[in-house]
């Protein structure tokens, strides 16, 4: 009997397709279970530290060519603009980093301070042509007070009438003439005002005369142990008030007899100085000696201040 014939060859099972794209998550056969969060045997990656994190980067755009030559152009134009600056500073000194860091007012009002005693009020002061007639005079300090404010050696009136420039400090020296006869006290108040404040203090002295007033005269510096010490209020006989205006200092001066003799009436210098005066104090040489002590401590104040702010060529 012929066999029976072979069934006919069965069709492999029907699988099913996976959309294009798609993982098969299925582990293989014989694998163990891929832990959580593995494909096919692959584990995870161990956490990124912070040092190692990135961040994706945007697909770049091509720069347009007219684009990259305006930037490359503004790069340009900002580092001459820079190089400019600098060479400018370079030439003026630095001026514009610090501006008016070296001028008149910003030394002279720091003066009092910064410059040496002995250059603000020398040990002598020579006034060739400045006594009476045109003779020629010297002085010797024999006293220096210490830097105070004004109410020290300025009359509360007197006071009143700087207010409106202010008083950051106030200086002052004792001189006696080469015969021991007269003695003057020499003073300068470094003030708080600007320039319009000194030039208006300034004109309201000339135009009002309060320089010639005596009830705005100055106090004197009775240096104890020198031939000054009896010089006080009383013994006041001629004065003279500068209010400058190049720097912010009011320099005054105040004179009178070694001997501590009174004055009844005190004079201004300008007034004892006239020609045909003939007063106590201005026959005595009086108004001469404050004028010409103060004029030569001013002197030496404008040439320091000078010297202190000019720059170097």
């Amino acid at each position: 009997m012929p066999p029976p014939p072979s069934p006919p060859p069965s069709s492999p099972p029907a699988t099913r397709r996976r959309p294009v794209g798609a993982v098969d998550l299925t582990p293989r056969p014989g694998t163990a279970p891929a832990p959580p969060g593995a494909y096919y045997g692959y584990t995870q990656a161990p956490a990124e530290t912070p040092v190692e994190t990135t961040t994706r980067l945007r697909p770049v755009k091509t720069r347009h060519p007219a684009r990259t030559a305006a930037a490359a152009a503004c790069v340009v134009l900002g580092l001459g603009l820079i190089g400019g600056a600098v060479t400018g500073s370079w030439l003026t000194g630095n001026s514009a980093a610090e501006p008016g860091a070296d001028d008149a007012y910003t030394v002279g009002r720091s003066a009092w301070h910064s410059v040496p005693v002995d250059t603000l009020f020398p040990r002598t002061l020579k006034g060739e042509g400045a006594g009476p007639g045109a003779t020629d005079r010297a002085w010797t300090r024999v006293a220096v007070a210490s830097d105070s404010g004004c109410a020290a050696g300025l009359d509360p009136l007197l006071l009143k009438a700087l207010r409106p420039v202010g008083c950051a400090r106030m200086v002052r020296a004792t001189y006696t003439d080469a015969t021991h006869s007269s003695v003057t006290t020499v003073g300068m108040v470094f003030t708080e005002g600007d320039a319009a404040k000194m030039s208006a203090l300034s004109t309201r002295f000339t135009d009002q005369r309060l320089g010639a007033r005596a009830d705005l005269m100055p106090r004197t510096y009775p240096a104890e142990g020198t031939v000054a010490e009896g010089f006080g209020d009383g013994q006041r006989a001629s004065w003279t008030v500068h209010v400058l205006t190049e720097v912010p200092v009011v320099v005054f001066a105040v004179s009178g007899f070694a001997d501590g003799r009174g004055v009844a009436e005190p004079q201004p210098a300008a007034a004892a100085m006239a020609s045909g005066a003939t007063t106590t104090p201005a026959q005595a040489g009086l108004g001469h000696e404050a004028e010409g002590i103060a004029d030569r401590v001013e002197r030496t104040l404008r040439k320091t201040v000078t010297d202190l702010t000019e720059k170097p060529e």
